[in-house]
């Protein structure tokens, strides 16, 4: 597809510094930037490119202000915010470039599941009994919707993903490849012949509107009830949401990390990437959570920030973790005031 600047700006309410007509038909970063693309620049750290770059358009702030010449087949448009309107752009794009409205050949969809308008179903994609299909969602193939399950209008599910009986997905949500959405929690008692028995878990997963969920992340089913992930959440790739788990609104949550049954994460944290979570503990709003911390315990003040495993505040770990830095140097000098004070009480015996 190819864009003018003109259009662009039109789509971004910017004003174009340069040549109107020209068009691009690809995006690329700045450093990287080709003629023909499309590229933005919001960070200050790589302002030295846009003096270089071969980038047809670029998108900048309105505040930007050239401190050297700028190729004349470089193109500006200011815009109030440059990432969020390259971010903009992106999404306008991926929309442009969306599967076209079909239920392809090799898909079986259930005479009872109920499908809305304009849906795209892929190939060897397995909808089940009674399941519901809003009105412009996308299923990619090999993709699984069990019996009852939901999945709101303008959803995105990619190929290979499994949303198991009685689930529902909001509105415009995504999901991505290989993502388990309701599989059995992890749930199993001692016998008395010293075995595991499985607990049967009946309840489901609930996605509210404009959840994303990352690459083979699996959100387990409730044992009763339901595990819910609110409005808005973003969750990365690789992640483990253990059986009745709440995420609050608008949490989002990097790589690799897992939470344990029944914890209850409030509203807007940040949690970083490996992070552990224990069961049956409660978040609070705002709470920000480090790369690689295991948090043990609940957490009441609202925005609180920590660090470290076991985790705890952000400001005593920093200054924890710089003694640690020290520890070799420290120890070294306790060795030296060890055996200095064993000479001193060697001298004391012998002018005893």
């Amino acid at each position: 597809m190819e864009f003018s600047a003109q259009q662009i700006a039109g789509i971004l309410n910017g004003q174009i510094v340069g040549n109107p007509n020209v068009k691009v038909n690809g995006l690329s970063k700045i450093e990287e930037g080709k003629a023909g693309t499309l590229s933005f620049l919001a960070n200050p750290k790589y302002e030295d490119y846009i003096y270089t770059t071969q980038a047809s358009i670029v998108i900048v702030n309105n505040t930007f202000t050239p401190q050297k010449p700028i190729s004349e087949n470089c193109t500006l448009i200011k815009v109030e915010e440059a990432y969020s309107c390259f971010a903009k752009l992106l999404q306008f794009y991926d929309q442009a470039t969306a599967k076209q409205p079909l239920i392809e050949e090799r898909a079986y969809v259930s005479p009872s599941a109920r499908i809305g308008k304009d849906v795209y179903i892929g190939a060897f994609a397995y909808i089940s009994d009674q399941a519901e299909i809003g009105d412009g969602v996308h299923i990619y193939p090999n993709t699984f919707i069990g019996d009852n399950a939901k999945i709101g209008s303008g959803s995105k599910i990619y190929a290979n993903v499994s949303v198991y009986r009685d689930c529902q997905v909001g509105a415009h949500c995504t999901i991505h490849s290989g993502a388990v959405i309701g599989a059995d929690g992890f749930g199993f008692v001692p016998n008395s012949e010293n075995n595991y028995q499985k607990v049967p878990q009946i309840g489901n997963v609930i996605l509210e509107d404009h959840v994303e969920i990352g690459a083979n992340t699996c959100i387990d089913r409730a044992t009763l009830g339901s595990t819910i992930i609110k409005k808005g959440v973003k969750i990365d790739n690789l992640v483990q949401i253990g059986h009745n788990v709440v995420i609050g609104e608008n949490t989002v949550m990097a790589a690799q990390g897992g939470i344990a049954g029944s914890a209850k994460l409030g509203k807007n944290m940040m949690v970083g990437g490996q992070v552990g979570i224990v069961g049956h503990i409660s978040l609070a709003n705002g709470t920000m959570i480090g790369a690689q911390a295991g948090v043990p315990k609940t957490i009441k003040e609202e925005g609180t920030t920590i660090l470290g495993s076991p985790a705890y505040d952000a400001e005593e770990y920093k200054k924890s973790y710089m003694g640690f830095r020290r520890l070799p140097q420290i120890l070294d000098r306790l060795r030296e005031v060890e055996s200095e004070l064993k000479k001193l009480k060697e001298n004391q015996k012998l002018n005893g």
